[in-house]
């Protein structure tokens, strides 16, 4: 039977996979269609912006300053994902830069235990992070910004898993397999169309290029992408669109 390009089942599906927000999930659709699912990470991602967002705006609201605004987006974005984008990170630091051969590099990736990488990379994503949101949430929309952010960062996930090859036989990115590549094309842009019109072109040419970037070092090192890759690919993303964003302000915002 020929499965649909999309489905109503695939968004909560992606929010099931992507998030810890308990969301009525067709396990049996679900697990047939997950490689075709992907396309909407992007529009999940949007949503749990849109979340951390609406938290920041309270804060805001309550009078209360914006580093306290890009705190609170920042444990909400942490508590509804479960760190696993930070944990990818954490990984992806501790192996592509703790072993000198791809066999141990995805060994130390599938160890549970974080090591020195890990640990840095993770305090140095909190501290960008907070210090970028804290400049930019003065002067923007945090429902907009954090949406746009969520979605423009998820929006490499599906061409990452359609285009590099699995640099493993088991593991989360294996178990979906590799969507369609007419799907990976409609992931990536939907996220484009979700944030360009409220963040601006520059941020997303940064993030694509980041996304390349990150590509080009996975498979260098171990020969493709796996769900670390893909965390981690997130929160780089996001790190340089908020880069990007932070040193066109005075003209953006």
């Amino acid at each position: 039977m020929t499965q649909p390009f999309f489905h109503w089942q695939d968004l909560p599906a992606a929010m099931g996979l992507m998030s810890r927000i308990p969301v009525r999930v067709d396990t049996e659709r679900a697990t047939s269609r997950s490689a075709r699912a992907t396309w909407a990470y992007p529009l999940a991602g949007a949503i749990l912006g849109a979340i951390a967002g609406t938290v920041a705006w309270g804060l805001g609201a309550l009078g209360l300053p914006p580093v306290i605004q890009a705190i609170g987006a920042l444990t909400t974005s942490i508590i509804t994902t479960g760190a696993m984008h930070e944990d990818g990170l954490a990984d992806s630091a501790d192996g592509l830069w703790g072993g000198w051969t791809r066999e141990r590099r995805l060994e130390i990736m599938k160890d549970s235990r974080t090591g020195a990488y890990g640990v840095i990379a993770i305090a140095l994503s909190l501290l960008w992070r907070a210090a970028l949101l804290t400049l930019l949430l003065s002067a923007a929309n945090p429902v907009f910004l954090l949406a746009a952010l969520g979605a423009l960062s998820r929006s490499a996930m599906a061409p990452f898993m359609a285009f590099l090859p699995s640099a493993r036989q088991n593991g989360l990115s294996s178990s979906v397999g590799a969507p369609p590549k007419t799907t990976a094309i409609t992931s990536a842009i939907l996220g484009l169309l979700i944030a360009l019109p409220l963040i601006g072109p520059v941020p997303c040419l940064i993030a694509a290029a980041t996304a390349f970037l990150w590509a080009t070092i996975a498979l260098r090192k171990i020969g493709g992408q796996t769900g670390d890759i893909l965390g981690a690919s997130q929160q780089l993303t996001e790190i340089t669109a908020l880069i990007a964003l932070a040193a066109t302000l005075p003209s953006a915002w």
